[in-house]
């Protein structure tokens, strides 16, 4: 055991505890569990474990070493400099929750700055700061539609197109709460479109949640669900790629209730699964039911601007058990590094990397579907993802792309076992021309062997 502590200091701590040594700590452990041996390696200096560890991390390898086309809720774009350089300043980079928002003025900015850009993106009234990502704000959406209905509606229809890691999360989330999730069971109609969950929505639904643009890639219009939905007096809930809201129309527009997804694209590196953000953000009624932080801006009692951590009356801290969630803290250095990434982008900025995208994209796509063996599996309009069908399973497939130093697409048999042979390839701003001629070659190889 290491202890920073002289052997004084160690007297007089366990004086003051009134027991005569360190082991005597230990007394109410039984004896044969108070100090086992551990079959440990032999102690290494600093410069050895350096070199150590080293040794293991360039077994990794990443975007930084392979080009990749691989998305399915988390892609490789470029992040200016000027993100971690500001983020790695001290007083971000050691904050942690504003509990004291009277000497948090720097943070509470920041986290409205970077709740106005998510409104003003979504084209909803209310966002917090934040959820740990993507997965968790689904699971707090329907936790709110729960609560928004007081349990009376237990019906919550989901997309079977909506990321399989928010379904499944949401599941775990809400164990207990007796819902029925309905819509995407093994026989969905994964072709059907939204017009296919309409059937679906009854006078029991809570909640319709789906993705833009879709896990496939697919960008629909979900307008007229909306409006069936709100017929039958449930909420919608859309999942958002927020790359692709800089170049498409807003779930806000859509008559959207609930806005949530997976903030890594703005700002945040791929960091091998890492931490990431959850967007989340709603219209202005339920403001006082949404989970996580809000900040407000208000007046000092000298007439300066001043933020304040608002409506907290909604918080656990506060309500107990009749907080609508348990989130209590947030990403909130994620959500600074995507504040500086909007910032710096800007409207016009966002919008070209966005259709940076999309036509990349579409080049790729293009020239995929002319080698033999290999076509576009949907005909709907997409952003940066697509779904190819190919002549062999897909994990062959990658292996062989990788042997070529490419990170091949989403095998997506491994979600859907309906579609073998279906690869979910993504296409950003970071994919070059060369680099996309290059994965056409590799995969014609590959439909010749």
């Amino acid at each position: 055991m290491f202890t920073p502590h002289t052997e004084t200091e160690k007297k007089e701590m366990l004086n003051a505890i009134g027991v005569q040594k360190l082991a005597d700590l230990f007394q109410d452990v039984p004896a044969k569990y108070r100090f086992p041996h551990l079959n440990l390696p032999d102690p290494l200096t600093e410069m050895e474990v350096a070199a150590e560890v080293g040794h293991f991390a360039s077994a990794n390898e990443s975007t930084r070493d392979l080009v990749s086309f691989l998305g399915a809720g988390a892609y490789h774009h470029y992040i200016p400099a000027a993100v971690d350089s500001l983020l790695r300043r001290g007083e971000f980079f050691t904050a942690y929750t504003p509990y004291q928002p009277e000497i948090s003025q720097g943070t509470l900015q920041a986290i409205f700055e970077y709740q106005s850009l998510i409104a003003a993106l979504t084209g909803m009234d209310v966002s917090n700061a934040s959820h740990y990502d993507g997965a968790t704000a689904a699971a707090e959406a329907v936790i709110m539609a729960y609560h928004n209905f007081r349990g009376k509606r237990p019906r919550m229809v989901l997309s079977p197109s909506l990321n399989p890691q928010y379904r499944a999360t949401l599941r775990t989330y809400t164990q207990g709460y007796n819902l029925d999730l309905v819509g995407d069971g093994k026989d969905a109609d994964l072709f059907a479109g939204p017009d296919g969950l309409i059937s679906l929505i009854d006078n029991n639904t809570a909640l319709v949640m789906v993705q833009y643009p879709d896990f496939f890639g697919r960008v629909y219009d979900y307008t007229q669900l909306a409006k069936k939905a709100h017929e039958m007096g449930a909420l919608v809930c859309v999942a958002i790629n927020p790359t692709a809201l800089g170049l498409f129309k807003s779930p806000g527009e859509m008559g959207a209730d609930i806005v949530i997804g997976e903030g890594q694209p703005l700002g945040i590196p791929l960091s091998f699964g890492g931490p990431y953000l959850g967007i989340f953000a709603v219209r202005k009624e339920f403001a006082r039911k949404i989970s996580g932080r809000l900040v407000g801006e208000s007046v000092d009692s000298r007439g300066n601007r001043a933020f304040v951590l608002t409506l907290t009356a909604r918080e656990q801290h506060i309500r107990r058990e009749k907080a609508s969630s348990n989130i209590c803290s947030n990403q909130g250095l994620m959500a600074l590094a995507s504040t500086i990434y909007m910032s710096l982008l800007g409207k016009q900025g966002f919008r070209q990397m966005a259709e940076l995208c999309y036509h990349k994209a579409h080049y790729a796509a293009e020239k995929l579907a002319a080698i033999p063996g290999y076509s576009l599996c949907f005909n709907s309009i997409y952003f940066h993802e697509f779904v190819v069908c190919c002549p062999k399973p897909v994990a062959e497939i990658n292996e062989h792309l990788l042997e070529h130093g490419i990170i091949g697409g989403f095998d997506l048999s491994e979600e859907y076992p309906s579609l073998p042979n279906h690869m979910l390839l993504a296409v950003t701003e970071m994919n070059s021309r060369e680099e996309i001629d290059l994965l056409c070659e590799v995969l014609a190889e590959v439909s010749h062997e």
